[in-house]
């Protein structure tokens, strides 16, 4: 009942109605532009690729894709090279003076970020989008191409496909102005849902037609799933709180309690960089198996095996400690102890036993240092854990991937950013949130 009302509270505010209506719209256009195959290609000469796609990091990437990969779609490509171009840009800020630069000059220097981000992303489209259609001509049939293969062929299949990464990346930020934000980790998101279902009634057929566990271990597999859910709902949500005296100073020179009480709390996040860590990490380890794959020599083949089994040792091992390296510079990206510090001190407010200032800063950076290791290693196990259920429990390969992992993982991070967002709007209007038991409270007009 409870969740009826708050659905009849959003209908009721205009502003996220519009929001979500427009929100759901940009998705349907996406999902569309998903079945769409590139001009001169023969849509039903495309098992090879379907078959390529069943498993292994180019399963990975066809899930994030939400089925284009493995479709031949205009947005094959996905958004992935946004993703490529904006680590780059990021990790690049910490090095290149003009870069620190723009990060620096607020709204201006972020708009200047964002465009050199967008023709970074058209140049790894570029790099990209012959590389998939060479891949077409070594796994699809002759007369699959109705067109022919020259090189005219390939030029429009390439323009295509990066007018197809560009509007997709117009639509996540379309969704992110006018929507309801987060509109990149949405899209993400969506294609990942979209090929759950399909993965489920596999695993079902496997396990109940063919005799391999049957309804049994469908249901131990489902409450193994909703366990590893939680947990990750739990590393998205968990916080240590600093305390933190607010106060303001006497003719002494000593600090007077105020009249709202002596303490407040700084919450700190233990996961603050959110799924960023693992989108960043997934987005890299496509690219060594891809690398390696253009020698033809006896190491580039094996090292190509090693990093194309998503559930292989090697691949996990650089996987977790990528997603640690990541969720340390992410959080220091975004969570500004020196700010904080600075904050503090001019509203008459310290950590007490800490100086204000420099000391506090640095203070709040040992703390956020502390939290995060124990954060970035429990997200790295999560990330990972697809590859224990395969060993362990024999699941098929597209059900794995939503046993923690980047999937879920990434589902649940940005459907609790998407509904943090709602809620916002909720008690903005003077309603119970989203997040928030109780009744409702009347709105103001």
């Amino acid at each position: 009942m409870k969740f009826i009302n708050t659905l009849q509270n959003i209908w009721k505010i205009e502003e996220l109605r519009n929001r979500i209506l427009i929100t759901l719209g940009l998705l349907a256009v996406y999902r569309f532009g998903a079945q769409v195959v590139l001009p001169g290609i023969d849509a039903s000469q495309l098992q090879g690729l379907a078959d390529q796609t069943d498993s292994g990091i180019l399963g990975l990437l066809n899930a994030f894709t939400g089925g284009a990969f493995s479709n031949a779609s205009v947005f094959a490509l996905g958004i992935m090279p946004y993703i490529s171009a904006s680590i780059v840009v990021q990790l690049m800020g910490i090095a290149v003076p003009y870069l620190q630069k723009l990060q620096k000059e607020g709204e201006s220097g972020r708009k200047k970020i964002n465009q050199i981000t967008r023709w970074l992303t058209i140049a790894i489209t570029l790099v990209q989008g012959p590389g998939y259609i060479y891949n077409l001509f070594n796994i699809l049939p002759a007369e699959a191409f109705l067109l022919g293969n020259d090189i005219s062929f390939i030029a429009s299949a390439v323009i295509i496909l990066t007018t197809g990464c560009i509007f997709a990346m117009w639509l996540g930020e379309k969704i992110t102005d006018k929507g309801i934000g987060n509109g990149i980790s949405i899209l993400i998101m969506v294609g990942i849902i979209a090929t759950l279902p399909q993965s489920f009634v596999q695993e079902f057929a496997s396990r109940v037609f063919e005799s391999n566990g049957g309804l049994i271990f469908i249901l131990i597999e489902l409450v193994i799933w909703f366990v590893i859910i939680l947990l990750s709902v739990l590393l998205v949500l968990a916080v240590r709180q600093i305390p933190v005296q607010y106060a303001r100073r006497t003719a002494s020179g000593g600090y007077e309690k105020n009249a709202f009480g002596s303490r407040q709390y700084i919450p700190l996040k233990l996961n603050a960089s959110g799924v960023m860590p693992i989108i960043f990490a997934q987005a890299i380890m496509f690219v060594p198996a891809a690398v390696a794959g253009l020698s033809t020599s006896e190491m580039a083949q094996s090292f190509t095996v090693a990093f194309s089994d998503i559930f292989g040792f090697w691949y996990n091992v650089v996987f977790a400690l990528l997603i640690i390296v990541f969720t340390y510079f992410y959080t220091a990206v975004t969570v500004p102890t020196n700010k904080m510090a600075d904050d503090l001190k001019r509203s008459g407010g310290f950590v007490p036993g800490i100086k204000p200032g420099s000391e506090t800063a640095e203070y709040l950076d040992k703390i956020m240092s502390q939290i995060t290791l124990p954060g970035s290693i429990f997200l790295a196990m999560i990330a990972i854990f697809p590859a224990f259920a395969v060993k362990l429990l024999g699941l098929q390969a597209g059900w794995a991937l939503f046993y923690g992992g980047t999937s879920l993982l990434i589902m649940v991070g940005v459907a609790i950013d998407t509904m943090q967002q709602i809620n916002a709007y909720l008690l903005n209007r003077h309603y119970d949130g989203l997040m928030k038991s109780g009744k409702n409270r009347k709105a103001v007009a």
